[in-house]
């Protein structure tokens, strides 16, 4: 089955929204063992991704259409996605849409680059402050802000310099071992598991 993400991320510039695609698209083929890999929407913004998710539900867009946007704080597991989403932003569910089509990264993106060391010291090198890295099994708990700090911290004496969304953020999601993601994150494992199911469909 086509699968198409929706994905937040990539700001106003095309060159950033390119490669926000590029980055989710390396990830997302690394997560289909078998199938087709889904197509990547970069839609910028949080709100412009969720306009653009029902713009395309409500058109009747071919293929299995799936919304993936930051938390941007704790999310309650006894919550759904859709009720996080309605009671934060306000977004109703548009008609005939699954649970399964509204996704969340907890509690942002740059939390899943915290589950793969490996991947960080690949792409800031041997300056890298590893020391600096929160060591917690559940990512999930790390608060967004702690996760932006402890990654500008970490990455400061690096000859990239500080993290920077736009400027690092797609390159390392091309290197992150999903595998490790999944072990760090109940939600991208959950996210997972829907892209293959509907890409061997």
């Amino acid at each position: 089955m086509k699968v198409r993400v929706y994905v937040e991320g990539g700001g106003r510039k095309r060159k950033s929204l390119d490669d926000c695609r590029r980055g989710f698209g390396q990830l997302f083929e690394r997560v289909i063992r078998a199938g087709r890999p889904p197509r990547v929407v970069a839609c910028g913004d949080r709100a412009s991704a969720f306009r653009d998710f029902r713009r395309d539900v409500q058109q009747g867009k071919e293929g299995f259409l799936i919304l993936l946007v930051d938390s941007e704080g704790p999310v309650d597991a006894n919550v759904t996605t859709w009720a996080y989403l309605k009671t934060r932003d306000r977004w109703n569910r548009p008609r005939g849409v699954r649970d399964d089509q509204a996704h969340l990264m907890v509690q942002c993106m740059e939390s899943w680059f915290l589950a793969d060391q490996e991947a960080l010291r690949k792409c800031y090198g041997q300056d890298l402050r590893v020391d600096s890295l929160p060591r917690r099994t559940n990512l999930e708990e790390i608060e967004k802000r702690h996760v932006e700090q402890a990654l500008q911290h970490a990455t400061r004496p690096t000859q990239k310099g500080r993290y920077h969304e736009t400027g690092h953020a797609f390159d390392l999601l091309a290197l992150i071992d999903p595998t490790r993601v999944r072990q760090a994150s109940g939600y991208a494992w959950r996210l997972f598991e829907v892209l293959e199911q509907r890409a061997g469909m």
